[in-house]
């Protein structure tokens, strides 16, 4: 959806003898003529000023600075990996190398990357130096988190290029997300519970996009089935979230079954987009009619309005790179992402897909993300 640029800003400044915004668009074309971000820069640079003119708070205005600057960096930085498919992999800094969890972890890491996939981590050691050493560092990128002590990156991404260091948790938790195309959670600490609740807490609101949790353990390991245990007889029966919720989650005892969690998201179902009140699912192959009555009739709760449409690019702006794709339609009512889970596991079942032609398949896109 365009963007509509916030008028308050501008009258703001209007009321104190201020017209500034002819100024800084004339400003801002200087440095990017014709961009089509133009509105949203002139926001911004708005509202650092009126920042300005209150002039409340040095550690505010810092704040600001600093996390501005990670932004800006981290931007730039994975512009260059801009893409590429990648997993964020979560857990214990303090794994020992002989400890089984290590081992897993290093496959996965290997498993992802003969895939191509990029394994994103917090460049730590323990879990994070075993996905990364699996993946290598053509596959491997790491968020670091600058702290008061002693703090080193693993040895595949220490000194290099894809290595990105943060001075927030928050700016860096976004990132975490952000470039995720699914997520493998491993056995941890209070940070590990923390990126998996707050991951949970995202996808469940709908504020950050539907994709794989994964969570993996050695086989005949309790950590995240005694967590599974837990959330279900007190979070779920004490009815705190929905039955359905569970479903965004998935535990698997193998790298293996990790990455075929991963694949299987994908196989069909490409990514998601609101386009103003409708909510749009793109998929590689489209529906047969048998499956699309089906989900009329088993998914009518997601409707807030009428039915699924299935139909193809119409020309909606932004959306030109995707137009290959076949979309599914409907007024969502924005709950129960975990319903949507189950519709996008019905999208994959082969038999729901008319099979694709040779120019179909010739037109594969390689990007998962979701905008």
């Amino acid at each position: 959806m365009p963007y509509v640029p916030n008028d308050l800003l501008s009258t703001h400044f209007q009321g104190s003898g201020l017209d500034l915004t002819s100024k800084i668009e004339e400003q801002i074309n200087l440095v990017a003529p014709n961009s089509p971000n133009l509105a949203l820069y002139r926001d911004m640079i708005l509202t650092v000023l009126r920042m300005a003119q209150d002039d409340r708070n040095r550690w505010n205005a810092k704040i600001t600075l600093q996390a501005l600057r990670e932004l800006d960096n981290a931007f730039r930085v994975l512009e260059q990996f801009r893409g590429r498919r990648k997993v964020t992999v979560f857990g214990s800094a303090r794994t020992p190398v002989e400890h089984p969890l290590y081992a897993l972890a290093r496959e996965l890491g290997g498993l992802l990357a003969q895939a191509d996939l990029m394994v994103i981590t917090g460049a730590g050691g323990g879990i994070m130096a075993a996905a990364h050493e699996g993946a290598g560092l053509e596959h491997s990128l790491g968020f670091n988190i600058t702290l008061p002590f002693e703090q080193h990156a693993n040895p595949t991404v220490e000194g290099t290029g894809n290595l990105l260091p943060f001075h927030f948790f928050f700016t860096r938790k976004l990132f975490f997300v952000k470039e995720a195309d699914a997520l493998v959670l491993c056995p941890g600490g209070f940070g590990t519970l923390d990126e998996a609740l707050e991951v949970l807490t995202l996808i469940q609101t709908g504020k950050s996009p539907l994709v794989p949790i994964v969570l993996l353990d050695v086989p005949g390991g309790s950590f995240w089935q005694t967590a599974l245990d837990f959330i279900k007889h007190q979070l779920e029966d004490n009815r705190y979230i929905l039955p359905n919720d569970m479903k965004l989650m998935r535990l698997v005892h193998s790298a293996e079954a990790a990455v075929d969690e991963i694949h299987q998201f994908y196989s069909n179902f490409h990514s998601t987009r609101w386009l103003k009140t409708k909510f749009i699912i793109r998929m590689r192959q489209p529906l047969t009619q048998q499956a699309l009555e089906h989900i009329q009739e088993a998914f009518a709760d997601l409707c807030l309005t009428e039915g699924f449409q299935q139909h193809t690019y119409q020309g909606e702006e932004y959306e030109a790179e995707f137009s290959h794709l076949t979309r599914l339609s409907f007024s969502f009512s924005g709950r129960n992402q975990g319903r949507l889970r189950e519709l996008v596991d019905c999208i994959n079942v082969p038999e729901n897909q008319i099979p694709r032609s040779a120019e179909m398949q010739a037109t594969e896109d390689d990007d998962w993300k979701t905008i």
